[in-house]
């Protein structure tokens, strides 16, 4: 039997943390699977370090990352991937709402030969309908661009550490863990889970935070914007093509009429397309220039 590791992002979850460590502790010393629970404070602003450190002196299976400032969920995934030390790594959130239960059977099939283990949404749990449409937008629009199946995906996986190491030497500063961790391949398998209802605290996706999250990870996993940059131009291409020979049929039979209404238009579209297609290609150039400088993907100022 190998050694699990869970690998915990946390922000401001001060209320939930010390519950979570209870229970998964509970639930693996049951089962009787060696086990080690590494948090990772994603620059929490409440109390969720000094629960960690708590939890840690409580348990020495309790491990801590401590991150300078909030760097984002994804930079806590791999940080707690980095810092794992088990024979597979599994990632999920703080807020108990990837139901513990699953974990176990995850690891089964872990035994079993598979590499990773997916945990897919069967339900969504209780959400607003306006937060329900928006992700679902976004899950559709990621699945479009990244051709990997993100309608029911989640970042409750459990990873082989050979998976896991592959994810870490990838040099690339950005990254984008649910659809990563399937592009690499490996032997995989699923398991399906209801989202439950979180317990204390809040939410920390917001709409604007999921529109923010969905044009990084699009420009980060698929070069698509650019096509669609490209599309564009010769979309307007042709309607000037046809406008062209529409303008020549007036000339030549003596019907031209003045076309003011017309040409503003016309600028107002082309104007339009231009600044988008700027604003995409300037964004592909952000991008570049951050994996350019070569900054690391979080800074960890304490460990434990």
């Amino acid at each position: 039997m190998g050694k699990l590791s869970v690998a915990i992002p946390a922000y401001n979850e001060e209320l939930m943390l010390p519950k979570t460590a209870s229970v998964l502790t509970q639930l693996l010393e049951k089962e009787n699977i060696d086990f080690e629970l590494v948090f990772v404070d994603d620059g929490s602003k409440d109390a969720t370090w000094q629960r960690i450190e708590e939890e840690a002196r409580r348990d020495s299976r309790v491990h801590g990352v401590h991150f300078s400032r909030n760097f984002g969920k994804e930079a806590a995934i791999f940080a707690g991937l980095a810092c794992s030390r088990g024979d597979c790594v599994a990632v999920m959130d703080c807020d108990l709402q990837h139901p513990p239960g699953t974990l176990v059977e995850m690891f089964r099939l872990w035994e079993q030969g598979y590499e990773v283990v997916e945990a897919v949404k069967r339900t969504r749990g209780e959400e607003s309908m306006f937060h329900r449409a928006s992700a679902g937008m976004f899950y559709s629009i990621m699945s479009s661009v990244t051709q990997i199946d993100m309608e029911r995906a989640s970042d409750f996986k459990l990873l082989d550490r050979r998976a896991v190491d592959t994810l870490i030497s990838m040099p690339e500063k950005n990254v984008f863990f649910r659809a990563l961790s399937s592009w690499i391949g490996y032997r995989q398998a699923s398991v399906e889970f209801d989202v439950q209802e979180r317990e204390a605290g809040q939410s920390k996706w917001s709409t604007l935070g999921l529109i923010r999250y969905a044009i990084s990870n699009i420009t980060g996993f698929s070069t698509l914007p650019m096509q669609i940059v490209t599309g564009a131009g010769i979309l307007v291409f042709v309607l000037a093509l046809i406008l062209g020979i529409n303008t020549l049929i007036h000339y030549c039979t003596g019907t031209a009429v003045e076309g003011f209404t017309t040409v503003i238009l016309l600028i107002l579209l082309i104007g339009s397309i231009i600044m988008i297609s700027m604003g995409i290609i300037g964004y592909y150039i952000a991008r570049i220039y951050q994996e350019v400088q070569g900054r690391p993907r979080y800074i960890i100022s304490r460990m434990l």
